[in-house]
């Protein structure tokens, strides 16, 4: 019995050690849950101005969090602001023709990087020298998604080297591959199991916010070419502009706000990627934005991509009903998720002096990678 007494004694100090040593270990960061809904080609005076028919926008959003009135755009048309926002690489002149090929990307040194992590040369889908948010993340072991409306077919883009299909509406696809910027990197594209876990359809988020567990730390949400108010009319009929991108976030932010992840810990942004449809009427910027080494001017007509204004909801970070005037741009928002999830900064992200989201955004503490 003594030595059955001494040998269980042995044995559970044995697992006491171990537990001791396993909770010891360091864990890998985790940051808090973020989503992100990127709406269409709409100026700060547009939207946020007195005639505004965004009036759940207004009314509702902007007393709830904190309205960004200088945040800008890195580009014109669309792609080119949309591959900022996940990769610091800026405009070439074929993602800011919004690519109407799906061409891969040529380099003149076999796709490496400049000193400011830019990929030199020309085209639409990117090196797999070229990483993203997302591979960050993988890398990490933080779980993300894009949701993307219309999308249907998982990691759904056209074919290498052909024409893109998806540059038109029509009725019952009103999908855009080049409002989906991860499909425009080998990284990504090329483990297709892979893009297919984190690059879905919109209506899986619905599923995955019932849980806390299955909910992403990090979503970036693209709807339709009419509820994200790129089209006016729409092909479906309805009104399109900020009129159906105001309905989308109605349907979708309550889904969002009502989550146990959001209530835990999230963060929502309300966004847009460029001021204006047309180049001309507003290459407005900030933040010292450079060209980048594939085109002299990112705005096409100037240096960035006009003013947009933003909305960033938290009910654990945010003040309700505060204004900054603080200037942010895209390279600015990848370097805020970032650094929320303790990696590196990629391109332009990691350009000297530029700033990610401070105390006059998260007024109520800084969530950061833990």
């Amino acid at each position: 019995m003594r030595r059955f007494a001494f040998a269980l004694a042995a044995l559970l100090t044995l697992v006491a050690a171990s537990v001791t040593t396993a909770d010891a270990r360091p864990r890998k960061p985790v940051g808090p849950h973020v989503w992100v809904i990127v709406l269409e080609n709409k100026s700060y005076e547009e939207t946020f101005g007195p005639t505004s028919p965004a009036t759940y926008l207004n009314n509702t959003l902007v007393p709830r969090g904190v309205l960004l009135r200088q945040y800008y755009g890195t580009g014109h048309f669309s792609l080119d602001n949309y591959i900022s926002m996940v990769s610091g690489q800026a405009p070439n002149p074929q993602t800011q023709g919004d690519c109407q090929y799906y061409t891969d990307f040529i380099s003149p040194n076999g796709g490496a990087l400049d000193g400011n992590g830019q990929a030199l040369g020309n085209g639409c889908v990117y090196p797999k020298t070229v990483s993203t948010l997302g591979d960050q993340l993988n890398g990490s072991g933080v779980s993300w998604k894009g949701y993307m409306e219309d999308m249907k077919t998982p990691c759904r883009h056209p074919a290498l080297n052909t024409q893109d299909d998806t540059q038109k509406a029509k009725a019952g696809d009103q999908y855009a591959a080049r409002h989906n910027p991860f499909v425009y990197f080998h990284s990504i594209i090329d483990d297709n199991a892979g893009c297919q876990s984190h690059v879905v359809d919109l209506s899986a988020l619905s599923t995955d916010l019932a849980k806390n567990d299955n909910t992403p730390r990090f979503s970036f949400i693209t709807p339709n070419l009419c509820n994200d108010g790129h089209d006016a009319p729409c092909v479906d009929n309805k009104p399109g502009g900020l009129t159906s991108a105001d309905a989308f976030l109605q349907t979708w932010v309550p889904k969002i706000t009502g989550s146990p992840a959001f209530k835990r810990d999230g963060v929502l942004i309300v966004m847009f990627d460029e001021s204006d449809a047309v180049p001309q009427s507003d290459a407005r910027y900030c933040c010292h934005e450079p060209s980048g080494p594939n085109t002299p001017l990112p705005g096409m007509s100037g240096q960035g991509g006009g003013l947009m204004g933003a909305v960033v909801l938290s009910n654990r970070f945010v003040r309700a009903g505060t204004v900054s005037d603080e200037p942010y741009n895209h390279y600015s928002l990848l370097r805020t998720f970032e650094d929320l999830y303790g990696v590196t900064h990629l391109g332009y992200a990691g350009q000297a002096g530029l700033q990610s989201f401070g105390v006059d955004v998260f007024a109520l503490g800084t969530p950061r990678a833990r």
